[in-house]
C-alpha cells in the first residue's frame, strides 16, 4: 500500500482582538474544511475512518497553537498537525494590538495500491 494524495484544501483564519493563534488556527481549518463537500472516502469505497489528514498551520507564533485543541476540530479521520512559521501579525493603527492572521493547508491521503 501507498499513501496516496487526494485532496488539497486551503484556509485562513483570524483573531481580531485577543490575539488567540489557536482560536484563528481554528478558524482556519474551518474555512479550509467547510468549503468543500466532497465524499471523498466513499468515492474510493474507503470508511471515513481511513482519511489521512495532514495539516499544515502557518502562524507567526508557533508555539502559541495549541494542537490538541485543533485535533478535536476532526470528527473522523486520522489527522495530524504540524505548525511553522507563517502567517501574519497585523499591528493595529492606533497601537492598541495586533490582528492575527494565520494559514491553514489540508491535504486528505489514503492508503491505497498504486496504479
Amino acid at each position: 500500500m501507498a499513501k496516496t494524495r487526494m485532496i488539497h484544501e486551503f484556509g485562513m483564519g483570524t483573531s481580531l482582538r485577543r490575539r488567540d493563534y489557536t482560536e484563528a488556527a481554528s478558524r482556519a481549518i474551518r474555512d479550509a474544511l467547510w468549503h468543500n463537500s466532497v465524499s471523498l472516502a466513499e468515492a474510493f469505497g474507503f470508511e471515513k475512518s481511513d482519511m489521512i489528514i495532514d495539516v499544515e498551520i502557518g502562524a507567526q507564533m508557533p508555539d502559541a497553537v495549541d494542537t490538541d485543541a485543533l485535533l478535536e476540530i476532526f470528527p473522523y479521520g486520522q489527522p495530524s498537525i504540524t505548525v511553522t512559521h507563517g502567517g501574519l501579525d497585523i499591528p493595529k493603527p492606533d497601537g492598541s494590538g495586533v490582528t492575527v492572521v494565520v494559514n491553514a493547508a489540508i491535504v486528505v491521503s489514503f492508503d491505497m495500491e498504486a496504479a
